[in-house]
């Protein structure tokens, strides 16, 4: 008898924005669809968002891309505290208020070392205010750990789709390096394709 490959379970509630498959938060909606695998406490993906991100920026705001950031609490056992994939969780309550990218990019800003503790369930707050995000109702998400489970759902399906380190870039489903100038050549070539 063969045992059944393991299913990553659907949480109970996803934020707003989630992609089709609940497992990230989408943005735009151009043809490519680029998968960004990141963990808010991996110096590397921070140093992708501050190189990469403004250019994934402008490929949304052009309408060429869907982008999907998967926020993983891989790094969980980096942290005392499991900071990676807490601030994955916050990052879904600020996905509810419609500031995810600058939620991402506060939360970058304000990144703890490895080997630690990460930033407080009231520090995730007080990044929020950073971020603008002005609904009083998100400090009480970030503290009720309300999407602790998604957390954890993206993490799994990340596992389960063969994503072992971050930052991991795919654009439609292909590995790409994780720098813009990659990226902006995969997608155009993807565009190519399609003509």
């Amino acid at each position: 008898m063969t045992a059944r490959p393991h299913r990553p379970t659907r949480p109970a509630r996803v934020p707003a924005g989630a992609s089709t498959a609940g497992d990230g938060v989408a943005m735009g909606s151009g043809p490519v669809i680029v998968d960004v695998y990141i963990d808010f406490l991996c110096p590397f993906c921070k140093a992708f968002e501050e190189a990469a991100g403004p250019a994934l920026a402008r490929l949304v705001a052009g309408g060429a891309v869907s982008l999907v950031y998967h926020p993983m609490g891989f790094l969980d056992e980096l942290s005392t505290d499991r900071y990676s994939s807490r601030a994955s969780a916050s990052s879904g309550c600020a996905s509810d208020r419609g500031r995810f990218v600058e939620y991402a990019h506060a939360l970058f800003a304000d990144q703890p070392p490895e080997g630690g503790p990460g930033l407080t369930d009231d520090e995730l707050v007080e990044v929020g205010r950073l971020a603008e995000i002005t609904d009083p109702g998100f400090g009480g998400c970030v503290r009720e750990g309300v999407y602790l489970d998604w957390a954890a759902h993206v993490t799994e399906t990340a596992i389960e789709r063969g994503v072992s380190a971050t930052p991991t870039v795919l654009v439609q489903n292909v590995p790409v390096p994780a720098n813009a100038q990659a990226i902006l050549t995969a997608v155009l070539a993807v565009a190519r394709s399609r003509r």
